[in-house]
């Protein structure tokens, strides 16, 4: 086993005015930074690229939170209204913050939103937005650019190569950095006849946020 893992993640519950949250945490033994990281609106913690991402990251020295939105927590099927999810993620950020390391505020879809709306306010060293949902499918005048531009803080966007919810080629341009999933979906799922695995995407994922993270530090 690597010197600077454990294998032991511990789960906590966080009592939110939203709500009783869910934080299971991946913990590197000498780590140096904290990525948070929250589900989307249709899924949650078991997201292949959150997965990949507890799976990996702590041998470089973040812990990793992924962290179950009081809805999710809470056993229902559709998400609360943005604001609310926002009340549940300042809900459990003094939990994240208490190793009193640099944080690293993400997520996947909706989740990335909420990482990009409340970074300034809660202190986030840094946003990692995953699967940004740019606009709704078909409706690229329904921008939430504004979100992701505004964050106010070093940001990084993986994005899949045919997400419906915004291609990689439709972002504006900005501060922000950009690591492209070849041919991945919103989940960052590629097909059988793509030039590259699924193993070989998850991998351009981690490797690009391992990368990403060490120049934060």
């Amino acid at each position: 086993m690597n010197a600077n893992v454990t294998e032991i993640n511990v789960t906590e519950i966080i009592d939110t005015d939203a709500g009783a949250a869910r934080i299971t945490w991946h913990k590197a033994r000498r780590a140096r930074l904290v990525l948070a990281v929250s589900h989307g609106a249709g899924g949650g913690i078991e997201a292949r690229d959150l997965q990949a991402l507890a799976a990996v990251l702590p041998a470089h020295g973040v812990t990793v939170a992924r962290v179950e939105q009081p809805w999710r927590v809470a056993g229902k099927k559709m998400a609360p209204a943005p604001k609310t999810l926002d009340v549940g993620w300042r809900g459990v950020w003094p939990a994240l913050a208490e190793p009193g390391l640099p944080v690293i505020s993400g997520g996947r879809s909706a989740g990335a939103r909420v990482a990009c709306r409340t970074a300034a306010e809660l202190g986030a060293h840094a946003v990692l937005a995953l699967a940004f949902p740019l606009h709704p499918p078909g409706k690229p005048e329904k921008s939430r650019a504004e979100e992701l531009l505004g964050a106010g803080v070093p940001t990084l966007v993986v994005q899949g190569g045919n997400d419906p919810w915004g291609r990689p080629a439709e972002f504006p341009e900005g501060s922000y950095e950009l690591v492209e999933v070849p041919y991945g979906d919103h989940g960052f799922a590629v097909p059988k006849r793509a030039d590259i695995g699924q193993e070989e995407a998850l991998a351009i994922i981690t490797d690009g946020v391992a990368r990403w993270a060490g120049s934060l530090v």
